[in-house]
C-alpha cells in the first residue's frame, strides 16, 4: 500500500498533478511547464544536464568521488545507493520533477551556505550546498541530512522524497549536501552550517526560525541528534534554539546530552546495520531527560528503506509529521500560558 503522503509524491508523474491523486494539506506551487520533465527512462545525463539544475546539478546525485554512466537509466538509480533499501525510482523521479517544477515557478531551490572565500580555503566545500522544497509561508523547516554512510549522501532517496512529502504537509524543508569521505565531524560541521544559515535569513527564505526539526536517516540521524543533543555551536555553528523535535531513521548513534530534544525513531526489525535494539537504548536514555520520544519499529524491512513504500514502514513520515505539529503547537501553548 502507498501512504498518503507516498502518494502525493508520486502524483505528479503517475497522475498528472499531485491534486488528481487527492488534495493534500498544502497544495505546491501550480506547475509550469516550460522544462522537460524527467521520467524513469531519463538518464543521469539527463539530470547533469537539465536547464533547472544547471550549477548544482552533480550535488543531486551521491558521489562526489567518482564519474557517472550518463546513460544510466533512473529505473537503475538504486545501483548508486548501496546502502539503501526499498528504492523506488517513481519516487525518486517525482521528487525531482517537483524541483524543476519549483524552478519554472520561478522560485530558487539551491542555496550555497559557504562563501567563496570558504570554498577557496577549503576546495571540498564546494561539494556542500541546501536544497529548498517551500511550504507554507512563514511555517517552520525541516533540515534534513540524508544518510549514505559518510561516503555518499542519498538525497534522491532519503532527501529530496522526505522534502516534498513534508512541504505537502505544509512545513517548509531543506536537504542539506554535505561532504564524504571525513567522517561524521565533518558532516555534522556542514549542516550545523546550513542550520545557522537558515536561521540567519529565515525572513529572507519565508520560514519561522522558531519550532524547526532536524531529520536524518543512518549516517545523517547521527549528524542531526549530535547537534539536538549538543547544539549547533559545538560543530562551529550559531548558538541556537534547540529544534522541537529530531526524526531519527535507522542509526546505532547512542550519544545522550543532558536535555534531549523530543526524539521521533523509526527503524526496521530487519536491520542489521543499525540494531533495533541500539535505538531502543537510545529512546530509553532520550526519555530518561524528561523529553517526549516515540519509537516505531516494523517488522520485515531492512536498513535504508526511506519512504518505505510497500512496505510495514509505509506511512512512518505521517507518523512523524505528526510527532513534530504536536511538538511545535505544545511550544506555542506554553509560549502564550507565560505571557
Amino acid at each position: 500500500m502507498w501512504s498518503g503522503l507516498t502518494q502525493f509524491v508520486l502524483g505528479t508523474i503517475l497522475c498528472g498533478s499531485a491534486q488528481a491523486c487527492g488534495t493534500p494539506e498544502y497544495a505546491p506551487p501550480p506547475r509550469a511547464v516550460a522544462s522537460a520533465r524527467l521520467s524513469v527512462e531519463s538518464t543521469i545525463g539527463d539530470v547533469l544536464e537539465h536547464r533547472a539544475f544547471a550549477g548544482f546539478a552533480r550535488l543531486l546525485l551521491p558521489w562526489d568521488d567518482r564519474s557517472y554512466d550518463t546513460g544510466m537509466r533512473l529505473r537503475d538509480v538504486a545501483s548508486l545507493l548501496p546502502y539503501h533499501s526499498e528504492v523506488s525510482p517513481a519516487v525518486i523521479v517525482a521528487s525531482l520533477n517537483r524541483l524543476i517544477d519549483d524552478v519554472d515557478a520561478g522560485h530558487r531551490i539551491f542555496h550555497d551556505i559557504y562563501t567563496e572565500t570558504q570554498k577557496r580555503d577549503v576546495p571540498a566545500r564546494r561539494n556542500v550546498g541546501l536544497f529548498f522544497v517551500r511550504g507554507r509561508p512563514g511555517a517552520p523547516f525541516a533540515l534534513i541530512a540524508p544518510g549514505g554512510g559518510f561516503a555518499y549522501v542519498g538525497s534522491l532517496h532519503e532527501g529530496f522524497p522526505y522534502a516534498v512529502a513534508i512541504a505537502a504537509h505544509g512545513m517548509n524543508a531543506f536537504v542539506i549536501k554535505y561532504r564524504v569521505g571525513q567522517g561524521g565531524q565533518v558532516a555534522t560541521e556542514d549542516m550545523a552550517a546550513a542550520l545557522s544559515w537558515i536561521v540567519r535569513h529565515a525572513d529572507t527564505l519565508g520560514v519561522a526560525p522558531s519550532g524547526y526539526a532536524l531529520w536524518g536517516s543512518s549516517a545523517g540521524a547521527r549528524m542531526a541528534a549530535l547537534i539536538g543533543s549538543h547544539g549547533a555551536d559545538r560543530f562551529g555553528g550559531d548558538r541556537l534554539p534547540p529544534p522541537a523535535t529530531i526524526v531519527m531513521l535507522y542509526t546505532g548513534h547512542a550519544d545522550v546530552g543532558s536535555a534531549e530534544p523530543a526524539t521521533f525513531v523509526a527503524v526496521g526489525d530487519r536491520d542489521g546495520i543499525a540494531p533495533p535494539e541500539s535505538m531502543a537504548r537510545r529512546i530509553a536514555a532520550v526519555r530518561a531527560t524528561g523529553a517526549a520520544a516515540e519509537f516505531h519499529r516494523y517488522p520485515n524491512v531492512a536498513h535504508g528503506f526511506g519512504l518505505g513504500a510497500g512496505t510495514s514502514a509505509s506511512g512512518w513520515l505521517e507518523d512523524a509529521m505528526r510527532f513534530w505539529t504536536a511538538q511545535v503547537a505544545r511550544a506555542s501553548r506554553a509560549g502564550r500560558d507565560s505571557t
